[in-house]
């Protein structure tokens, strides 16, 4: 259900005719401050904590705080960006430690943090009246409630990114199932290209071609079932995990040994013809290559065109410390995130799309995701209805060095149950 939701606002946000940048987000509207320590009554700098666990983005959130600083003299915001940021972010969380303003995606995390009631309720605030509808329903999708305690900010799409001069070279077109598919890693193989650069050290990126198999393979919808009890992995995940297995034939040497920022580097100096990742590594390789000429395509996942989904999920949502000191400069700092001008200047320099309306991408780059929107061919991320207490990336990544599928279908199932078992 959804994915029938989401399909046509994707598709609006992708498409080049979409409505210019509208409205003024609300950001200098912010309330009085009350007697709490704010600006109002103290004429004391007010410390905003801004948490957010994007790496790739830090630099992009640099730029956004410096100017609310500048505007803002009465109110000093600083961003943390730790490593593993939502480990950290629950631990602080069972000190009663949550920052101020917080960024993060539409995660397992979230779910458990909002469900223990330490972000702000959102629900029926009028800030959300710019927000695109499916984003909200997205995220109440995966909570399974109706309060809203996160605002969508930015969505995100992942499948191949591929290098278009090493396809031109080689022959090979854009590869619509999964036979072309395994079929152009064949013909980069055998001219001594390596087809993909795999970054197995860092156990998270084997969850990005994880995630695009198992929605166009089997569909998000077996979560749900699974909580029944009504299917197992074992029964059902066969042809997920055989592909995945299969994709080691064309990575580059020591896999195991490369991580992600090895392969947004590799990627860029042409080591590779594809890279499964997602947008977000984007902005990275081009800053170790300029001049690359790059290109996307949803993973096919399967040999019917019409399966093959591009996977797109709330990448970052916005949200509060119910508890802060300081809540009205916090709303004031995400009003002003959620000004058009400053949501184009994230989504331009961070290739993601926009969760307000009037706002667009319109990067050629994302042509290749543009047929797949229009026609509804999306899903959501599919790790983001398993509980990060399983820890999906480690299973993967050991299935991935052992290469027994059937052990690690048993894992799965086994994990899954441990977790409900404890709830």
């Amino acid at each position: 259900m959804m994915k029938k939701i989401i399909a046509p606002v994707l598709a609006g946000l992708l498409a080049a005719s979409m409505l210019s940048a509208c409205g003024n987000g609300g950001g200098n509207n912010a309330g009085t401050a009350s007697n709490n320590g704010s600006t109002a009554t103290s004429g004391k700098q007010v410390e905003i904590e801004f948490f957010q666990n994007k790496t790739e983005a830090k630099d992009t959130f640099d730029k956004l705080i410096a100017k609310f600083n500048e505007a803002n003299p009465n109110i000093k915001v600083t961003q943390v960006n730790p490593p593993d940021a939502e480990t950290v972010l629950k631990t602080r969380a069972a000190k009663d430690d949550i920052p101020d303003v917080i960024g993060m995606g539409a995660t397992d995390t979230y779910k458990s943090l909002a469900a223990g009631g330490v972000f702000k309720d959102f629900t029926g605030d009028a800030i959300l009246s710019s927000i695109q509808p499916a984003y909200i329903q997205m995220m109440n999708d995966l909570t399974g409630s109706d309060v809203v305690n996160g605002i969508p900010f930015s969505a995100n799409a992942s499948g191949v990114i591929y290098n278009k001069a090493i396809f031109a070279e080689a022959g090979v077109e854009v590869p619509k199932t999964w036979d072309e598919f395994i079929a152009a890693a064949e013909t980069f193989k055998s001219q001594g290209i390596n087809p993909f650069y795999l970054t197995y050290k860092d156990a998270w990126t084997v969850l990005v071609p994880f995630n695009a198999l198992e929605p166009s393979i089997v569909g998000t919808e077996i979560f749900k079932q699974r909580q029944e009890g009504s299917v197992k992995f074992a029964d059902a995940f066969k042809e997920v995990a055989e592909k995945q297995l299969k994709l080691l034939d064309y990575g580059q040497k020591d896999i195991f040994g490369k991580g992600y920022n090895d392969g947004n580097a590799g990627f860029a100096k042409g080591e590779s013809a594809m890279y499964m990742q997602g947008v977000w590594a984007i902005p990275e390789i081009q800053k170790a290559n300029p001049s690359i000429e790059l290109g996307v395509f949803p993973m096919p996942a399967t040999n019917d065109p019409t399966k093959n989904k591009v996977i797109s999920g709330v990448d970052t949502l916005l949200t509060v410390a119910k508890n802060t000191k300081h809540p009205e400069e916090a709303m004031k700092f995400v009003q002003f995130l959620l000004e058009p001008e400053n949501v184009q200047q994230y989504i331009d320099e961070q290739k993601a799309f926009p969760a307000i309306t009037g706002v667009s991408q319109s990067d050629p780059i994302m042509d290749g995701f543009k047929e797949a929107f229009a026609a509804g061919q999306i899903s959501d991320f599919a790790d983001h209805y398993i509980p990060s207490a399983m820890k999906l990336d480690a299973l993967v990544q050991e299935f991935l060095l052992k290469k027994d599928v059937n052990a690690f279908l048993k894992n799965l199932d086994t994990e899954w149950d441990k977790v409900a078992n404890r709830k």
